[in-house]
């Protein structure tokens, strides 16, 4: 942990590993103590992690003042290799103390289970003290020093309720004892207390061996990144710790190694095992120019790479950052919790006198009345409320990591369960996104779909030339069009030269020179609006369109103005399985809309072939860059059958969905899109599976649910339990055994999300 982040350039990030933390009342300390400190900005505790996050402005020895403000709130400081041993330890680790409590406790214990049978089998009252005098100061001491700082800060948590109410059982059996008459038979309640830290001891180290287990997907990450790289330097192949690795140089990776960085393959070919990066379980074909990815299995070949990114730039590293990003953020129902906790400790202190004083008053024993306060502050405890939403949270986005589902924010995490629109970009989401150039034609062709090779018009002359022109001109751009006039011109060996005076404009085209002539192209839409006369083509364009091609235009600027002289016809298909995915989500009642930026006619035929209704709104064309986020709101404001507005969900890949994915409730980015795109969006999608769409929906509910059920038994432990106790109805014993139930059980709970799958 400890580690410095920068969100922004005016502020910085610092993570600290905060040990001692017992239950949600010490959460609300912690950041109250860091947030007084001068120049922090936000500061959120996860009890679950036993980590705090600070935001905070750059100020001199900022990390070291804020590491001296959890000390002074009575909370440890954790470094690194501390919280590697702790997570590194054996299963029974920190078992010793409950061994010991219960077999000092079992003793007193047993006379409890003799009156069940008629027997009294009451140890000498000495003898009970000797039992429970050390559990009650020795093991107990952790609680005595917590409780004493939580007094020190005017707070109250688990562990002041804990030592008040145990110290107060064990005070008053001192008191019957040493005042009863020689040879009388006292009933004391060492029993009461001993056992009750006993109970304690073992829900706190059931709890912790439960949050080793949560934080596993995060381990599992870890273990990916192998310590030592195969350099290949001057004298051949040398062995070298990764850290030492630099971007530009050649590592060697044998059959069944893990890739240490991110590379591209510079020699041989292989299979690469990505499914701990992807969740993808078939391996994938790797040839020279490929990407690879560190952490990923190489597979039968040896083969070379070279570095591309090492250390916090690679994928590896940035999913560790998501996924702890994510577990360490406070879901927008957890700050209700701590509200509730805030106060709880010190309501429950005043609900115990009022069960001591309404005993006592009403004519019963004193010690009859201790024991039933006892009771009311042993079975009140606060530290379930704590775990309820963090454990799950945990759970769930670690369990999503594994299967190729990147959460990055709690706040996505909590809202993806109530989507109920689902708008797709096209290029690239819902298509493979490598389109191909189908056609170019020119003015006069006889054949509307004369491909580019094999025609026999008189004008395949020019269409060379053309195509020469318009590659010229795209080379330089992204654009997936762009990027096939290209291909198709270096597939006819076409020599491609650069342009002059090129100018890009956005969700429209591009101009420059080629050859000292000026041309333009780009989308029909654009050519109308420069006043190109589109007429002599548009029944060619029409029927290109109506078959499902997206259409573009050149011009050239002549002196009477822009002429036509080519039209582009582009080919995309549809993703495997985009339509079944979308399909799944219909049938979950999720409205699905497709976005695209191209001409009505494509978009629909293309809508129709993964099986969308363009007449039923599912089909939106023409829609400029810009436009998306604009589109995204008014598909947020609702409709008239729901005017109370939709929870709405944007899926895209590329970086003019950035702004789209941004303002949508959830962003989801397919993980083989751009760094912009992923950035941000709330979920990533780490392979362009479109199935992982309707699992990340899925996860999210069932994320949720456990957080409504973990809060639902947490309230319901102290709702139930604390009038049970205050009228007598519990003893300290099964109060205590109670208050340990509730952390296990919540733990328990939202561990049984690491047996989620995708559905099929």
């Amino acid at each position: 942990m400890d580690t410095i982040t920068s969100p922004s350039a005016a502020n910085l990030s610092l993570d600290i590993a905060v040990g001692g933390m017992t239950c949600a009342s010490c959460v609300g300390r912690v950041e109250k103590a860091l947030k007084k400190v001068p120049g922090v900005q936000e500061a959120t505790v996860n009890l679950a992690t036993e980590s705090a996050r600070i935001t905070y402005a750059d100020a001199d020895q900022m990390p070291a003042r804020l590491r001296r403000a959890v000390r002074d709130a009575g909370y440890e400081v954790r470094t690194p290799a501390q919280v590697d041993a702790l997570e590194s330890v054996s299963p029974w680790a920190g078992f010793g103390p409950v061994a010991i409590g219960a077999l000092l406790s079992a003793p007193l214990a047993l006379p409890m289970v003799g009156d069940l049978f008629g027997q009294h089998w009451m140890l000498p009252a000495w003898l009970q003290f000797v039992l429970a005098t050390p559990v009650q100061f020795i093991l107990g001491a952790r609680f005595y020093k917590a409780g004493w700082h939580a007094l020190l800060a005017r707070s109250g948590n688990m562990d002041l309720l804990v030592s008040i109410g145990t110290t107060a059982g064990w005070a008053l059996s001192v008191w019957l004892w040493l005042t009863a008459p020689d040879g009388a038979m006292v009933h004391l309640y060492f029993e009461g207390s001993a056992v009750v830290i006993t109970l304690v001891l073992l829900g706190k180290w059931l709890e912790a061996r439960a949050k080793r287990q949560t934080t596993a997907a995060i381990r599992s990450l870890h273990a990916l990144r192998p310590d030592v790289a195969h350099w290949l330097g001057r004298d051949g192949e040398v062995d070298v710790p990764v850290a030492d690795v630099m971007v530009g140089d050649h590592i060697a990776v044998k059959p069944g190694e893990r890739f240490p960085v991110d590379g591209t393959l510079s020699e041989g070919q292989t299979q690469v095992d990505e499914s701990m990066l992807t969740g993808e379980p078939l391996p994938v074909r790797k040839d020279v120019g490929d990407k690879l990815t560190g952490g990923s299995i190489n597979g039968e070949g040896r083969v070379v790479l070279q570095v591309t990114a090492v250390g916090v730039d690679t994928v590896l590293a940035r999913i560790i950052r998501l996924v702890e990003d994510a577990q360490a953020a406070k879901a927008p129902i957890q700050r209700l919790v701590d509200k509730v906790s805030a106060v709880f400790v010190p309501v429950v202190l005043v609900l115990a006198l009022l069960t001591l004083l309404g005993w006592w008053l009403t004519g019963h024993p004193f010690e009859t009345a201790v024991i039933h306060a006892v009771a009311v502050l042993v079975i009140a405890c606060p530290c379930a409320l704590g775990l309820a939403t963090p454990a799950a949270i945990m759970a769930g986005t670690g369990v999503a990591a594994q299967h190729g589902i990147l959460i990055k924010d709690a706040q996505a995490l909590e809202l993806a369960h109530k989507v109920d629109v689902v708008a797709f970009d096209k290029t690239g989401t819902l298509t493979v996104g490598r389109p191909r150039l189908s056609a170019l034609l020119v003015p006069g062709a006889v054949d509307a779909s004369a491909p580019l090779e094999g025609s026999t018009a008189p004008e395949v002359a020019s269409v060379g030339t053309l195509l020469r022109i318009a590659a010229s001109l795209q080379s330089g751009s992204e654009h997936p069009l762009a990027r096939a006039v290209v291909a198709a011109a270096q597939e006819q060996g076409i020599t491609i030269v650069a342009p002059q005076q090129l100018q890009a404009v956005p969700g429209r085209g591009t101009e420059g020179e080629v050859d000292t002539r000026r041309f333009v192209i780009g989308s029909l839409r654009w050519m109308e609006e420069l006043g190109v006369d589109l007429q002599p083509m548009a029944a060619k364009a029409t029927g290109l369109q109506a078959e499902g091609a997206t259409v573009s235009a050149m011009a050239e600027r002549t002196g009477q103005g822009l002429t036509l002289r080519a039209l582009m016809a582009f080919a995309d298909e549809p993703k495997p399985g985009a339509s079944e995915a979308l399909a799944t989500l219909r049938a979950q009642g999720i409205r699905v809309v497709m976005i695209s930026g191209d001409n009505r006619g494509a978009a629909h035929a293309m809508g129709h072939r993964l099986g969308l209704n363009p007449d039923a709104g599912e089909v939106m064309a023409e829609v400029l860059p810009g436009d998306k986020a604009a589109l995204v709101a008014q598909l947020k404001a609702g409709t008239a059958a729901k005017p109370g507005g939709r929870t709405v969900a944007m899926v895209g890949d590329g970086v003019n969905d950035a702004p789209a994915l941004a303002a949508a409730d959830v962003g989801l980015a397919m993980g083989n899109g751009t760094d912009v795109a992923m950035h941000a969006a709330g979920i990533t999608l780490m392979r362009g599976d479109l199935t992982l769409v309707a699992a990340a929906l899925d996860i999210s509910d069932r994320t949720v649910a456990k957080i409504r059920q973990n809060l639902f038994w947490a309230f319901a432990y102290n709702v139930a339990g604390i009038p049970l106790a205050a009228l007598g109805y519990l003893n300290p014993v099964v109060a205590g055994a109670a208050m340990a139930l509730s952390s296990v059980s919540v733990m328990t709970n939202a561990l049984l999300l690491k047996r989620w799958k995708p559905r099929e």
